[in-house]
């Protein structure tokens, strides 16, 4: 690995973290001596990297710090082209010609020698054979998690039987044959999930999600741990 790109994944390595690094933890990622890594943490403070820390403590990259977009690595741009393509692949009205957009914009701007990692990717996903059809805007669902608020569904079960749910919204998740909203019921006072396939009509309500954000999601973890533990 030349210097530039261990300077480069050094940053990277630091970002991702969200506690401090030590130089045994760098050197043993980059595969170099921790000699190398304090020279290496010493160039780039110099550079005015906002790197805090010190040598047997463990180093930290301010939060506020802001790389070029667009320094990316070969591999980095094949994750970001497979991930465009899956997306594109799921029909969403709004997600799918975003995704394309994305690698358009991606492609006009690399240096040219990166431009076939994106135009003529070496990975891909395999074509869906039928549409995810929805009776629901799934943007209304996104914008709902967005804001917080509150939604009332009509949800038809795999028996055919309807209800109506006032749920919290979580997150939309997205798999090969369906979408699915993960959302805390009212109804049921436990975390469900709704296929967005089954769901006849929603509504956004004028009422936020009464919980705070961060003891909803450790509940959620909590769920999730749980239905985890069940499976087989």
């Amino acid at each position: 690995m030349r210097r530039a790109e261990r300077l480069f994944q050094i940053i990277q390595l630091l970002r991702r973290s969200t506690r401090p690094l030590t130089g045994a933890v760098l050197a043993a990622e980059l595969e170099v001596s921790l000699r190398t890594v304090y020279r290496d943490i010493a160039a780039l403070m110099a550079q005015r990297v906002p790197i805090t820390g010190e040598a047997g403590f463990g180093y930290l990259l301010a939060d506020d710090y802001d790389m070029p977009p667009l320094m990316l690595t070969q591999v980095e741009l094949e994750a970001i082209v497979l991930g465009a393509q899956w997306v594109a692949g799921r029909g969403d009205p709004l997600l799918s010609p975003a995704a394309h957009d994305v690698l358009a914009k991606i492609a006009t701007v690399i240096p040219a020698h990166l431009r076939a990692y994106v135009m003529e990717p070496s990975t891909g996903v395999p074509p869906r054979l039928a549409p995810m059809e929805d009776a629901v805007d799934t943007a209304t669902l996104r914008d709902a998690i967005r804001s917080r608020s509150k939604l009332r569904l009509q949800y038809c079960a795999e028996d055919g039987t309807r209800t109506e749910r006032t749920v919290w919204p979580v997150i939309l998740g997205y798999s090969d044959t369906n979408r699915i909203l993960i959302a805390w019921c009212e109804l049921r006072q436990a975390f469900r999930h709704f296929r967005t396939d089954r769901m006849v009509a929603v509504e956004t309500l004028d009422e936020s999600i009464p919980e705070p954000k961060s003891d909803l999601n450790r509940r959620r973890e909590a769920w999730r741990a749980a239905e985890l533990g069940k499976s087989p």
